[in-house]
């Protein structure tokens, strides 16, 4: 699954998010199992790097970043959330596809309604676009140069959170 068809599935296009100018206002969601977080697989094609994010995506216009997070979850992996709890910000300069982008990232953490997904190692989701969305439960010491974690600073605020 490549981050321009998670873009694309939020309707919105790669050129549109890489305009030079357009910062991207973005909520995303810290799910943890014990010390593992729950973050989709995605693949940027001109590095060649399969990469994890947390879930969540783009905040519409006129939509609260709280309000982003219940939606992009549903449309995610079909999946209601409690205790929804605002934990930072993060600023995201980043290159995706060979292209400059830039984002103002809310982090959320919160619970999963539906405790039995805490006991599944892949929750498999869907884009808007059909395409498949295969989510895991990766421990935060697995990431590093092998497997990366992005935004970047994430990793600083997950670790604060649980001091």
């Amino acid at each position: 699954m490549s981050f321009s068809k998670t873009l694309m599935a939020e309707g919105v296009s790669v050129g549109d998010v890489m305009k030079a100018g357009v910062i991207r206002p973005v909520a995303i969601c810290i799910f943890r199992n014990g010390d593992k977080i729950l973050v989709p697989e995605l693949y940027d094609p001109s590095a060649q790097e399969t990469f994890y994010r947390p879930l969540g995506g783009a905040i519409e216009f006129g939509e609260r970043s709280s309000e982003a997070v219940v939606r992009e979850l549903r449309e995610e992996i079909g999946a209601e959330i409690t205790n929804l709890r605002y934990i930072g910000t993060i600023e995201n300069l980043f290159t995706y596809d060979g292209q400059m982008g830039h984002e103002i990232v809310l982090v959320y953490e919160a619970d999963l309604a539906d405790k039995s997904l805490y006991d599944k190692e892949v929750i498999e989701g869907q884009e808007d676009d059909g395409m498949p969305l295969k989510v895991v439960w990766k421990s935060l010491d697995e990431f590093g140069s092998q497997s990366i974690l992005y935004p970047e600073g994430i990793m600083k605020l997950l670790v604060r959170k649980t001091l």
